[in-house]
């Protein structure tokens, strides 16, 4: 807890420079404005809004629920054309086509997920399984993420995440799917389901539990209050999830981001993401390496103002945290399970 140490990250093969110590030290630098606290539950201007016309000419039906529509702007588009051959191995391309789409969490524009109840994150969790059922049919890889606030490039404070799915599997999916399959061959178990029975029994990362789920933060956690949300049996994909599995899920979410919300009180800024086995040609392949989990990477360190920094040495050398992960699951652990937002009521 006071001396600093590096450690392994066996998912990513790669480690992390834990200096507890620094987080001791007078900030003089960049001070972050607080997300706002007066979005408007509706803004004809705002185009995930129910009845808004997007940037396409599109207006978007007067939605309840959740809402998938094609992404405007698209990263990522079916018909792009073969890059040119390449002439030395120094210069390689390679083709990279899909599909991107953007799903509204909720009609209302000032409700975030932890200010949802249940049954709303549930039929979020429901939407996520279906378009990973849907592109997963064709393309290897479906990647459900989350920007939520500004800090973390969101540009609409509408909730809402985005799914990509790709002709090709992305570098970190690759770099998973390496040291998952490797785990397996020489240990016998999913690493992550080993790990989660590992945590589940020594406790002191653990942040939330149910019968179904467990989030930590993880042993080798690189952002301040970085978690991870592993299922308690063996999982591959977000679609494999039964009904329970789905209900408990919607409840450890909504306990976790409420936890986040009221650390630094303040709708707190993350980018997330599902991770599991990879879909189109591997559905008839063996992928009982995998392991379904989520990441959570919030960057805010000290503050709702303050954050992390991946700079200098992070970016040059190899990652670095300033406090432990144990000393950020105990705080997030303590912190109530009641919105602070609602404590008054």
């Amino acid at each position: 807890a006071e001396h600093q140490h590096a450690r392994y990250n066996p998912l990513r093969d790669d480690w992390v420079l834990v200096s507890a110590h620094r987080v001791k030290r007078p900030w003089q630098g960049q001070l972050e404005k607080p997300p706002p606290e007066d979005v408007p539950r509706w803004d004809p201007k705002n185009p995930l809004c129910p009845g808004a016309t997007r940037a396409n000419g599109e207006v978007n039906p007067q939605y309840e629920g959740t809402f998938v529509f094609p992404n405007d702007f698209p990263a990522l588009q079916p018909d792009a054309p073969e890059p040119d051959a390449s002439d030395h191995p120094l210069f390689q391309a390679a083709p990279a086509r899909g599909v991107c789409k953007v799903m509204c969490f909720h009609p209302w524009s000032d409700l975030t997920l932890p200010l949802m109840s249940v049954p709303e994150i549930r039929a979020v969790i429901d939407a996520w399984a279906e378009l990973a059922t849907e592109l997963g049919a064709s393309y290897p890889w479906v990647q459900i993420f989350e920007n939520k606030g500004a800090m973390m490039g969101c540009s609409n404070p509408h909730p809402h995440c985005q799914v990509w799915a790709s002709s090709f599997l992305p570098s970190e999916a690759r770099l998973e799917d390496r040291t998952q399959r490797q785990h397996l061959s020489q240990h016998s178990v999913p690493m992550l389901l080993e790990y989660a029975e590992q945590e589940a029994r020594r406790k002191e990362r653990l942040v939330v539990e149910n019968a179904d789920w467990l989030v930590v933060v993880p042993y080798w956690a690189t952002w301040p209050y970085q978690t991870l949300l592993l299922p308690r049996r063996h999982v591959c994909r977000l679609q494999d999830l039964s009904d329970s599995e789905r209900d408990s899920l919607a409840s450890i979410m909504q306990r976790l981001l409420i936890k986040y919300d009221n650390l630094f009180e303040v709708s707190f800024p993350y980018s997330m993401g599902w991770h599991g086995a990879p879909t189109g040609p591997y559905l008839e392949e063996d992928c009982r390496h995998w392991q379904l989990h989520a990441h959570y990477y919030p960057p805010l360190l000290r503050s709702a103002t303050v954050r992390k920094f991946m700079v200098g040495y992070e970016m040059l050398a190899q990652a670095q945290r300033d406090l432990t992960p144990e000393q950020a699951a105990e705080r997030l652990r303590s912190l109530p399970e009641v919105h602070y937002k609602k404590r008054a009521e």
